[in-house]
């Protein structure tokens, strides 16, 4: 029995929707995860924009809570977390996702960055059979 299924193959924001709400609170007094609840916001904010957002549970970044991994063939994919599950950061984070579709490899001038995303990177991951030039 395989772990993976399969995903569209294309600029994705990739949620993970079992992660805590905040770092105090595992959830929501009504019982949502803050991941659902960033997931739901992702969804609504990336309509129309060519960015998807595809939910999996755990993105093993536990500490982080509310983490996202932004993708896409060919390109060096991120992670980013520490957000609040609110329709602002999903703002930024599409904001984001659209100008790094744009960009040839991944690259995102900083200038160009959401206020919503600066602080929350955690690690770039170059794409397969590639590796950040010196």
């Amino acid at each position: 029995m395989s772990v993976l299924r399969e995903a569209e193959d294309g600029p994705a924001v990739v949620v993970c929707n079992t992660c805590r709400v905040s770092a105090e609170a595992r959830e929501t007094p009504d019982g949502a995860r803050g991941g659902a609840l960033l997931a739901a916001a992702l969804r609504e904010t990336a309509a129309g924009t060519g960015v998807a957002v595809q939910e999996m549970p755990c993105l093993f970044n536990c500490g982080q809570h509310c983490s996202i991994h932004l993708r896409a063939p060919g390109k060096i994919g991120y992670v980013l977390g520490r957000f609040e599950p609110t329709a602002e950061a999903a703002r930024a984070i599409i904001d984001y996702a659209v100008a790094y579709a744009a960009s040839d490899e991944g690259v995102v001038p900083y200038r160009q960055w959401p206020e919503g995303v600066k602080g929350h990177f955690i690690v770039r991951v170059p794409p397969a059979g590639k590796l950040v030039a010196d």
